[in-house]
Formats: C-alpha cells, sequence, structure tokens
C-alpha cells in the first residue's frame, strides 16, 4: 500500500469519527477540523500511534459531508429497507455512509470500487462483518444511481 492510500485511509476513518463527534457534540466544522487538525490527525492517542492522514483530504470529505448531509441522507434513506429508518442507522454507521456517498458523487477522482473497499473497511474498524457487507451493499447500490 502506498503512503499516499494509506493517508488516505487513515483520512477516511478520522472523517467518519470527527463527525460521529460533530453530531454528538453539536460542535462546529471550523471547532472539528482545528481539533483535528492540533490533536488527532497523526496523533498518539491511548499509546496507540494514528496514520498520517491526508489533511487536505480529510478536511474535504469532512466538509463536503457537513455541507451535502441532507443530500445524502435522502440518497441513504431511498436505499434502505422500506421497514427501516435512518433514525435506526447506529450513528457511526450513518457517518459511514454518508462518506460514502460523497466521495462517490463528489470525488470522481477517486474510483467506484476503491470508495466502496475503503469504506468497507472503516466499517470493520467498528463493526462485525455483518455490518461491512450491508455497508458494501448500500455504497454499491448508491454508486449504481451516482456514477453512471
Amino acid at each position: 500500500m502506498s503512503i499516499k492510500t494509506q493517508a488516505r485511509s487513515a483520512s477516511r476513518l478520522a472523517a467518519v469519527q470527527a463527525l460521529y463527534q460533530m453530531d454528538m457534540e453539536k460542535i462546529g466544522l471550523a471547532r472539528l477540523l482545528s481539533e483535528f487538525h492540533m490533536h488527532r490527525l497523526g496523533a498518539e492517542i491511548e499509546d496507540e500511534q494514528y496514520a498520517d492522514a491526508d489533511v487536505v483530504f480529510f478536511d474535504d470529505v469532512v466538509s463536503g459531508v457537513d455541507q451535502r448531509r441532507e443530500e445524502f441522507d435522502s440518497l441513504i434513506t431511498s436505499k434502505l429497507n422500506e421497514k427501516w429508518k435512518i433514525e435506526r442507522l447506529d450513528p457511526t454507521m450513518l457517518q459511514i455512509l454518508r462518506c460514502g456517498c460523497f466521495e462517490l458523487m463528489a470525488r470522481k477522482d477517486v474510483p467506484k470500487a476503491a470508495v466502496i473497499n475503503e469504506y468497507v473497511d472503516v466499517a470493520h474498524a467498528f463493526f462485525d462483518d455483518k455490518e461491512a457487507h450491508f455497508v458494501n451493499g448500500l455504497l454499491d447500490n448508491i454508486a449504481k444511481e451516482v456514477r453512471k
């Protein structure tokens, strides 16, 4: 895995964490980005060294999701089973899906398969195989619609 690929993977994981924190703590985008730049990206926390992230890519994903969250939530909702409501999704799962939507729609420079695989990997950091398969299926379904 190249250094650029590793940095982007770290950025994706950090973006999901940042957006989760933003929703849970109701903090603004500027403060959130500053906090992550200064204290989280590439830092050592609880004896765990975080990989250096692509800060520009991280900022793009977090800002893009923040700006287009309603659009992404509508898209995610349209792909859920009729019996499911977006409010039932685990908050971390929702951030993973929002980030995946952002990249599929706004980052055409990133291949569709790479986006899906990367967010399946992020899902594995938080969930079991069942949820990772859910991410794979939902993002693949969204990709078929937005990447023609």
